[in-house]
């Protein structure tokens, strides 16, 4: 954040609220101890000899991932029936009186199941999660029909098939195996879709926040379709499906606004009848985003209209022939969300053994009778470069998290350096980052992003708040025991305009920082919150913080407690510098440096302790910034507080209170100090509130 980003507008002086925001501080801070903590997150059974007294499996609590886990038209992601009760359900009846019915419910098909008559789609109603028993849940001669409204619905681990009615092209008969008409966030995973008597899957008809994940589609005409409207309003993400043998719409994707398709795997398998006639199809005013698939075999793999876009990328083509379109611009995926791709050449593999059902996903209920669905344990993710953890990147363990997990899950970090971006979005709450090293600074996610850097999809720079190494807009989240960090190289990037690159940002509530580095130069730390009227707590204690320009800021409710503010030269030598920016809404409170010390090895009185940053020029803001019981060194001005793009630090809330050191002053008009009963009302527990942090 600068001085430059703000727009110059004139402003009233704000009028003086009657006393000060206050605090004290909470009783009981915990150090980080030994902590214990659940299973890995899998897709295997969990035994549970009475199911009412048991936590629910994890196949019962799964949430879905891609466009289906974002916060939208009133679902906050996808989960299914988790807060219902678990039945299962052997015969038609009972799958149709409990897929239609108003409450949440968790249906484990554990038979084959013909439907009466032969093409029927059962209704299925909202909150709820269809999931077969290992590989014994079959739906025959029909499937299911999600209409108007329809949401948070799953249907995994199934095999719908054999409705075909003997025409290949059949224009008779709508007997598809899933179909929606104006649903929205719907999860399908990890089923074998084949043989019917006219698509697999049909996305109709503003249908929206979908993910069709891990899926088998054959022995069919037509695939997967997605359209029937002219309004383009659909998201959908499609990634890790194995189609084959299959003609069209594979998929066709008709006037969708951000289809993101990803490590599927297209095969036309040679010498047999079935010829496929296009590939991924994108229609009308579709944006589709193609990403390190396999195509073997297709005629016209890939195909738009002079309408749609597609931005390819990563692919293989093996012995296709024909049509491979790409052209205009897209989006970018992970504005959305977080997700890891795999590497091309392993998707057949990958997807000959993984796609379609799985033989440990439903298969601890026993009976028909109801379960209460509990929270799952709480629950650790290693990661390590070498591969001795279970994931690699810290992001691909992110990316592991079911969304709304209901309970804390560590992601432990071996010592490494790992130059990657990492998001935590906000349908992922409760989530521990945590170095295993012997020092803070063994584990190191670091990135060099800055504001003006260009993206790579060619969409304009990254922002500030986009150059992030570290995002965080998760509530309840935890760092500790690493460095996060941008190395940005101000000086070998002069040309770029806009260097503020960001290290960590917050934009969510309780987050505590413990015993951690932030580092980088200008705007290292952005303590912000998800929206102006959203409160954003953040403790930050036994740390650092390292940086030169406004390098603590934003609008957070923001403690730096025990720690140490390291001062740093700008990229050409100089000293000079400002230690926070808040841009704090009015009656909110602002940063809190407490019990802590501002060094570096700098110039004398080269430094402010910060200046009001009036985001956008906005004169509604109050800016808040208190030091107090810190020790500071020469570095600090003698006048610590400043002006900044025509606002006047004198109309919002600066102060000090019993600092010492070098660097501390005495009380005057341009070095405001609390009274005793001022400071009494400004300790941590005040900026806090009701939230007590403490390390889990």
């Amino acid at each position: 954040m600068s001085a430059h980003r703000d727009t110059d507008t004139g402003r009233p002086r704000h009028r003086r609220r009657g006393r000060a925001l206050g605090v004290g501080l909470p009783l009981a801070l915990t150090a980080a101890g030994t902590l214990v903590y659940g299973t890995v997150f899998g897709l295997g059974a969990q035994e549970h000899a009475s199911a009412a007294a048991s936590a629910a499996p994890a196949w019962a609590t799964a949430t879905a991932d891609g466009f289906a886990s974002v916060n939208a038209l009133g679902q906050n992601g996808t989960y299914g029936g988790r807060d219902g009760q678990i039945v299962t359900v052997r015969t038609l009846a009972e799958l149709e009186k409990y897929a239609t019915a108003p409450e949440p419910y968790v249906i484990v098909v554990a038979a084959t199941i013909t439907m009466n008559p032969v093409g029927k789609e059962i209704k299925v109603q909202s909150d709820k999660t269809i999931i077969g028993s290992g590989t014994s849940g079959h739906i025959v001669g029909g499937g299911f029909f999600l209409g108007q409204g329809v949401h948070n619905v799953i249907i995994r681990n199934l095999t719908i098939r054999d409705a075909y009615q003997g025409v290949w092209n059949d224009k008779d008969h709508d007997f598809d195996a899933i179909q929606m008409d104006g649903a929205h966030h719907v999860w399908i995973d990890h089923n074998d879709l084949r043989h019917m008597a006219d698509g697999l899957i049909d996305v109709r008809k503003d249908s929206t926040y979908v993910t069709v994940s891990w899926n088998r589609l054959s022995e069919d005409n037509k695939a997967f379709g997605i359209g029937w409207t002219e309004n383009v309003v659909t998201d959908i993400t499609i990634h890790h499906n194995w189609i084959r043998e299959t003609e069209q719409r594979n998929p066709s994707t008709d006037n969708a606004a951000h289809a993101h398709l990803y490590n599927n795997f297209l095969e036309d398998v040679a010498g047999t009848t079935i010829k496929s006639s296009y590939g991924n199809y994108s229609r009308g005013g579709t944006r589709m985003v193609l990403e390190n698939s396999y195509f073997q075999g297709v005629n016209d793999p890939v195909i738009k209209d002079s309408t749609a876009t597609i931005v390819q990328k990563g692919n293989t083509f093996v012995g296709t022939t024909g049509r491979n379109e790409s052209g205009g611009t897209a989006f970018d995926p992970k504005t959305y969300y977080a997700y890891t791709l795999d590497k091309t050449a392993d998707v057949p593999a990958l997807l000959k053994s993984g796609a379609g059902p799985r033989s440990s996903l439903g298969t601890t209920a026993a009976t028909a009778s109801t379960a209460t669905t509990k929270a799952a344990a709480a629950t650790t993710l290693t990661v390590a470069q070498d591969g001795s953890g279970q994931y690699r990147t810290v992001q691909a363990a992110v990316n592991a998290v079911p969304a709304n997990n209901p309970s804390r899950v560590v992601i432990s970090v071996k010592p490494g350096t790992y130059r990657e971006v990492v998001k935590v979005p906000a349908n992922k709450p409760h989530v521990t980052l945590q170095g295993t090293g012997g020092s803070r600074k063994d584990t190191v996610i670091v990135y060099n992003n800055a504001a003006g850097t260009p993206k790579p999809d060619g969409s304009g720079t990254y922002g500030t708040g986009g150059s992030a190494t570290v995002a965080v807009e998760a509530d309840d989240f935890q760092a500790r025991n690493l460095t996060i960090s941008n190395d940005f190289d101000e000086a070998a990037n002069q040309s770029l305009s806009g260097h503020q690159a960001v290290a960590l940002r917050t934009a969510s509530d309780k987050v505590f920082l413990d015993g951690v580095i932030v580092s980088g130069d200008q705007d290292t730390l952005l303590v912000d919150t998800a929206a102006k009227d959203r409160l954003g707590r953040v403790y930050m204690t036994n740390s650092y913080v390292i940086g030169n320009v406004d390098f603590v800021f934003g609008r957070a409710t923001a403690v730096i407690d025990r720690s140490v503010i390291t001062l740093k030269k700008r990229w050409n030598g100089t000293s000079a510098g400002y230690v926070t920016a808040p841009s704090t809404a009015a009656n909110r409170k602002g940063i809190l440096i407490a019990n802590s010390t501002v060094n570096g090895d700098v110039s004398d009185r080269s430094f402010y302790l910060g200046r009001p940053w009036h985001a956008g020029g906005d004169a509604s803001l109050d800016p808040q910034t208190t030091v107090r019981n810190t020790t500071l060194s020469a570095a600090i001005k003698t006048t610590p507080w400043t002006d900044m793009s025509g606002f006047s630090w004198k109309g919002d809330r600066f102060a000090e209170y019993q600092n010492t050191g070098p660097g501390a002053g005495t009380a005057s008009a341009d070095r405001p100090m609390l009274t005793a009963a001022q400071a009494a009302d400004q300790e941590i527990a005040d900026w806090l509130g009701d939230w007590t942090p403490s390390a889990s």
